[in-house]
């Protein structure tokens, strides 16, 4: 397994309703050091309807700025259609959405 494949793997675990950080997944990947490579290979999602890519925030909780699938706002909307709350700076409460790595 390559380690595109890997990322892909570990989003596709994340359960509705929750995010991960690209660190996060990048360390249940096998190296913590990859979260720029976990960005990229979101960037390049093969299967955006399966791999959710639009669960993964920065460290901050932070949506990406220019969202691969739909611009700026989708990943935000994504995220509150499936109830994941947004504090008044736009940012996800990781305390309260952050998934625990296990399903």
């Amino acid at each position: 397994m390559n380690t595109f494949e890997r990322i892909y793997r570990v989003v596709e675990m994340i359960p509705r309703g929750t995010v991960a950080t690209y660190g996060q997944v990048a360390a249940l990947a096998g190296n913590p050091r990859w979260s720029q490579i976990v960005g990229y290979a979101l960037h390049v999602n093969p299967r955006p309807g399966e791999i959710p890519c639009h669960r993964v925030v920065n460290r901050f909780g932070e949506t990406a700025k220019a969202f691969a699938f739909g611009g700026e706002d989708m990943q935000k909307k994504l995220l509150m259609q499936e109830g994941v709350a947004f504090s008044e700076d736009g940012r996800v409460d990781l305390t309260r959405f952050q998934w625990n790595g296990v399903n």
